[in-house]
């Protein structure tokens, strides 16, 4: 467990968040933040604990003073999860909104409640109790002229924009981190994920991802067990992939199905899915002129929607569209390479000139990486440009923009291919060429990368403190155990692993039909990705806030898109195919139109099985229907017995 500390009142408490302020932050400011986050919640404070970090162990002059440990009593911690209407088990085994009045009816809660909240959950109170801090009568932050605050404003989001506040984070409790490391990815086994572990740690937005990536490896087994007797007793039948194909469309359609229910039932078991969404405030980043938001009734900056949207459509929109032209201009560049090494291999076949028709396709796998890499600042520098008041908002803007340039940027080649060059050996080649450089490159920036910077830094800590053993194997001090934790990389959630698993998920979709063994390579990607993952999650990055997730978010509809693409795509692969042709060797035109029949037929089969497949399992339904009707049943009562009381009143 994180070692106990005893704040400035004399209360004992157990350090859960860290609070840096920038090392030149006034007395003042100090000082005042600090009664904000103590004072009691009548009187527009945190009610929280808080402790300034002491000195490490061989303090130097750069260490930053303004660290402050932040925790809370049981009784604070147990009252926010009942505002924040943290769902909990019930003792009939329902999941119901935590409420103090009915705290010993719920199962697991014992005594003073003290471990019947996770240290997530904990964590993830304290964040919201500091976010939800708000202006008073201050002007501005003391000793900060330049940071204007007005009534409502809050305290949390001015201090970041200002660069008074350097970061906020959860501390790891290293006790447990250990027994979870232990059990997830030290020792390799053929086995599932801890995830309710991965959840009681790090909350359920993380543990639906190494969920999905556990699913969608599995999904992936019944493609590549067929991929491979394909592969070697098909090799050189290209004419043969029709079966493949076929089989492309009813998997992808089932599997996005199957995950829904199969997530739904997750969020149910922790709590998430008949949770009500918090109301969202604005982003740190939003800006405006300031007025009066008629929901609220707060004063906060506020932006004209027709000036956001010209932004959009008039800078970021035809950006875009320069972007993906310059992709378009990169892919012709490769078609001239691949051209010119396979007229060198014509001309004077060798072994050298072999492994040369390899070379264009690696330089723009690699290339493709780079420039996926670049857009994606400029689309985040776009985003922010754009103004959103909402952080959901931002994303949705966000990864709009990077799906579409990645889409493009890695499958517009394939597409070029497969449907006006038609051929196939070229296409099986780019796609075995572009999937595993691009796992390379991934697993190199993903997980050695970071890793290799990491030991750097814990390298210096370690000799700091004059200690031989290695970092997993000693007992560090709170203060070093902070200070080594503010060090760390921040993790940055996890657009980035979903959006890896739609490209892989496109690659296999799209076009495997003519490379059987990209489903394999994607399985054996996945295996590494779940321990890469969760290495860098557990020993590079600093603990990230639980996210309350109910499922995938948008990435779901991105999925789904892709699988329409998918249907598309392998339609017309299944029309060009040799024994089709066969049928229709009198008109072209014939073709065309029974390919096209068959297409929308199988669009119209994919959304009925949509509407077939339930969202939700059955049993649960049941069970959300029932707790809906139990409460309506309590709200009535409790109406009655408000009515009763009125009339006994007035006589």
């Amino acid at each position: 467990m994180v070692q106990g500390l005893v704040d400035s009142s004399g209360s004992s408490f157990t350090p859960l968040v860290v609070v840096e302020l920038a090392p030149d932050t006034k007395e003042e400011a100090i000082a005042w933040l600090q009664n904000r986050i103590t004072d009691q919640q009548q009187s527009g404070g945190a009610e929280l604990l808080v402790e300034q970090l002491g000195p490490g162990v061989g303090a130097q002059e750069k260490e930053n003073p303004n660290m402050f440990l932040v925790g809370a009593t049981w009784q604070r911690l147990l009252s926010g999860a009942e505002e924040l209407g943290l769902f909990k088990e019930f003792n009939d085994g329902s999941m119901r909104a935590f409420t103090f009045a009915n705290k010993h009816n719920f199962k697991d809660f014992e005594g003073d409640g003290d471990s019947f909240l996770s240290m997530a959950e904990c964590q993830y109170i304290i964040k919201h109790e500091l976010d939800t801090l708000r202006a008073r009568d201050e002007t501005h932050v003391p000793g900060h002229t330049e940071a204007k605050l007005y009534p409502g404003k809050s305290i949390v989001r001015r201090l970041q924009s200002k660069g008074i506040l350097i970061q906020i984070f959860p501390l790891h409790d290293q006790e447990e981190l250990k027994r979870l490391s232990f059990s997830w990815y030290k020792k390799v086994k053929l086995s599932f994920q801890p995830l309710d572990a991965i959840r009681h740690y790090y909350g359920e937005g993380q543990a639906l991802y190494f969920g999905f990536l556990e699913y969608f490896t599995l999904a992936l087994v019944p493609m590549a067990l067929i991929g491979v007797p394909y592969y070697l007793f098909d090799w050189e039948g290209y004419d043969k992939y029709v079966v493949f194909a076929a089989f492309n469309l009813v998997w992808c359609t089932v599997i996005l199905e199957l995950w829904k229910r199969c997530s739904a039932s997750l969020a149910y078991q922790w709590g998430t899915l008949s949770r009500k969404k918090a109301f969202e405030e604005p982003r740190s980043g939003f800006h405006g002129v300031l007025g009066f938001n008629p929901v609220t009734g707060r004063e906060e900056p506020l932006y004209p929607n027709a000036k956001r949207q010209m932004r959009i459509y008039l800078v970021s929109l035809p950006f875009v569209l320069l972007c993906l032209y310059l992709s378009l201009y990169v892919m012709m560049i490769y078609f001239l390479m691949e051209g010119w090494a396979l007229s060198l291999h014509e001309e004077d076949p060798t072994f050298w000139t072999g492994i040369l028709l390899f070379v264009p396709s690696i330089i723009y796998a690699v290339v493709i990486e780079i420039m996926n890499f670049i857009y994606r600042y400029a689309a985040e520098f776009l985003t922010e440009w754009e103004n959103h008041r909402l952080e959901s908002s931002y994303q949705n803007h966000l990864v709009l923009k990077v799906l579409v340039f990645n889409f493009f940027n890695c499958f517009a080649s394939l597409f070029y291919i497969a449907f006006v060059m038609q051929d196939m050996v070229l296409l099986r080649q780019s796609l075995a060429t572009l999937l595993i450089t691009s796992q390379i490159l991934n697993q190199f920036m993903e997980a050695f990368l970071p890793y290799w910077l990491q030991r750097r830094r814990n390298k210096k800590m370690i000799r700091k403190i004059q200690k031989a053993a290695t970092l997993q194997d000693i007992e560090l001090p709170l203060a070093e155990q902070v200070r080594l934790e503010a060090d760390m990389s921040t993790y940055l959630g996890t657009f980035d692993d979903y959006l890896e698993l739609f490209l892989l998920f496109g690659y296999v979709s799209l076009f495997s039909c003519v490379y059987p063994l990209a489903a394999v390579l994607v399985v054996l990607n996945n295996i590494t990705e779940v321990y890469s993952d969760a290495f860098k999650m557990c020993r590079v990055f600093k603990r990230p806030f639980s996210d309350p997730a109910a499922n995938i978010g948008v990435w779901q509809l991105a999925f789904e898109a892709m699988s329409v693409i998918a249907v598309v795509t392998n339609s017309a692969l299944i029309g060009m195919s040799p024994q089709v042709k066969a049928y229709f060797s009198e008109s072209e035109t014939q073709l065309i139109l029974w390919t096209v029949a068959i297409e929308h037929g199988l669009l119209a089969v994919k959304f009925i099985l949509t509407f077939l497949i339930p969202n939700v399992p059955k049993h649960i339904q049941i069970k959300l229907a029932r707790l809906e009707f139990e409460s309506l049943e309590a709200l009535k009562k409790k109406k009655m017995l408000e009515a009763s009381e009125l009339s006994k009143s007035s006589r």
